[in-house]
């Protein structure tokens, strides 16, 4: 349409809790012109595509939320613990009405391209339809988890089933009365589909690389006694989830986890293992983090639940891991996984030594030549996390680079939130920020406040704004430093890359905490946004 408007002061990729909450705080709050470009049909980002069975949170109700507002936390009541994905897009698009915020959403509108153009300190983004846009500031809002990652399975696209990706479920319902089923997977969710799935299907398969550690969820509705308590105590809640190491409001265990007997140790673990929820590890005990026997001890304990639960010993055996797997891995919540494959009908099958060769006209078939006939597959293979979204977008700064070039031997980044040679750009929750490991709405509530802070001050100044070398060279060290002082880069997992074919391994969050990341980001600010260049607008 030749009258459409091209030209924003912002545009911001990605629709879910950062898009919108970046245009409400963009537009409404410091009256810039802004335009929010989303690839899929509606808000929610990973919420819009994840929809397979069991989609749930494993973040409490309560804190899976905006807290930047009064009245919308205390006007919105969820129905229980861990939301459902139905009732989080319903939450986004209650906060879309209520902030105004459609009139700026533009959906079906995938963004390939963002090139710099240095003659006009401006931002040109193109679209998958071919439309172009400009705008003075670029804000990333893509998400952490939101790269699918495809498997390149010989012989997929011959399978003449039905083919279903946990990352790309369809909108309309699928059915699985009848069939015979197999998943490949078995992460976080895998664990919420399984049982829901397993409901259905008249058999089903699951095909397991790695087994992990799972504590229950211990779901259902909240006691009105309960909600009623956090709605008093709302400004307590929030400054506490805001002052914490994850961004939820639990502290670990004050006494230390080598003081306590075996007697001790099993008291204070069934206790949280009964409580339910990330709280298991959150509110339990900080040094599984980083010492290794003391990590080992509560690996112990919980490899005797997971044959409490499962009957069958060689079972059992499977699904306990047999590498460092706790506290280093995310841990998912589990609402009757373990007791799915106590059904006759529910088979598990490893193919960490024996993989998967191809799938086949009917099914799949394993490296030792055993073959699988299902009538559905369901793909539950993961996301190339963190880096993955932002480097599928040609994105091109400074003497046209490419950011996926420059991170080719892993991100590098200042606060995780912008990168040097790439003015005017800023990620919310990106690689060497808290991101994945903190509860997303908390980390992007204080992304967004910082972000918007230095968007004023370039405003103010007329500049464009970027870090210095030296402040991301100083940031990429100290992350470094303080993912290798923890277990964490010794696990093979998506925090560092190790799901991904090829992909550098690199710890890709940040570990200060998100108490203490906010404390370097207000440091920072105050300190007249030490570590970012201004330089003026006109080149």
């Amino acid at each position: 349409m030749s009258d459409q408007v091209t030209e924003f002061d912002a545009i911001v990729i990605g629709a879910g809790f950062s898009g919108l909450y970046t245009l409400h705080r963009l537009r409404n709050e410091m009256g810039l012109k802004v335009k929010v470009l989303e690839a899929g049909g509606g808000v929610g980002g990973t919420w819009y595509w994840n929809r397979y069975p069991g989609a749930r949170c494993d973040s409490e109700s309560f804190i899976y939320g905006y807290m930047f507002d009064d009245k919308l936390w205390h006007e919105w009541e969820w129905t229980e613990r861990y939301p459902e994905q139905p009732e989080i897009l319903r939450y986004l698009n209650h906060v879309v009405e209520r902030f105004d915020l459609a009139r700026d959403l533009q959906f079906n509108t995938k963004v390939t391209a963002a090139h710099l153009d240095e003659a006009t300190a401006t931002w040109t983004v193109a679209t998958e339809d071919g439309t172009t846009l400009s705008s003075r500031f670029l804000i990333t809002g893509v998400g952490c988890l939101s790269a699918w990652n495809t498997p390149d399975f010989p012989g997929i696209e011959d399978y003449r089933g039905n083919k279903y990706f946990t990352g790309l479920w369809p909108h309309e319902p699928v059915e699985f009365t009848g069939q015979r089923v197999g998943i490949i997977g078995t992460g976080a969710s895998a664990v919420q589909a399984i049982p829901r799935i397993a409901q259905q299907a008249a058999d089903l398969t699951v095909f397991q690389r790695t087994p992990n550690y799972i504590v229950p969820a211990n779901h259902g509705p909240v006691p009105e006694q309960v909600a009623a308590e956090r709605r008093q105590n709302f400004e307590a809640i929030r400054e506490h989830t805001r002052n914490s190491a994850f961004g939820m409001p639990y502290d670990f265990q004050a006494k230390p986890l080598a003081e306590h007997s075996d007697e001790e140790l099993h008291e204070v673990l069934q206790g949280r293992w009964d409580i339910g929820g990330l709280s298991f590890m959150v509110a339990g005990f900080h040094e599984p983090i980083f010492d290794l026997e003391a990590n080992l001890r509560i690996g112990r304990w919980l490899d005797g639940r997971i044959k409490e639960k499962v009957h069958d010993p060689v079972t059992a055996d499977l699904l306990t891991p047999k590498k460092l797997t706790y506290a280093v891995k995310r841990i998912p919540l589990d609402s009757g996984y373990f007791e799915t494959f106590n059904l006759p009908h529910v088979h598990l099958v490893g193919i960490k030594d024996n993989p998967v060769d191809a799938i086949t006209a009917t099914g799949v078939r394993l490296a030792d030549g055993s073959e699988y006939e299902f009538d559905s597959i369901v793909f539950a293979t993961g996301f190339d996390s963190t880096t993955g979204t932002l480097n599928r977008i040609d994105i091109r700064g400074r003497g046209g680079q490419a950011l996926r070039e420059k991170w080719a031997d892993g991100p590098r980044t200042y606060l995780g939130m912008s990168t040097a040679g790439f003015p005017n750009l800023f990620m919310v929750t990106g690689p060497q920020s808290p991101g994945v490991l903190s509860n997303m709405p908390t980390s992007i509530e204080q992304h967004v406040q910082f972000i918007s802070q230095l968007i004023e001050e370039a405003i103010g100044r007329d500049a464009v704004v970027e870090p210095t070398q030296a402040a991301e060279d100083a940031w990429v060290e100290h992350n470094e430093v303080v993912a290798n002082a923890t277990l964490f880069p010794l696990a093979d997992t998506t925090y560092t890359g190790a799901n991904i074919p090829g992909k550098p391994r690199r710890f890709l969050p940040n570990l200060d905490t998100v108490v203490g990341y906010r404390a370097k980001c207000d440091e920072v600010a105050t300190n007249d946004f030490e570590g970012f260049a201004f330089a003026s607008a006109e080149g």
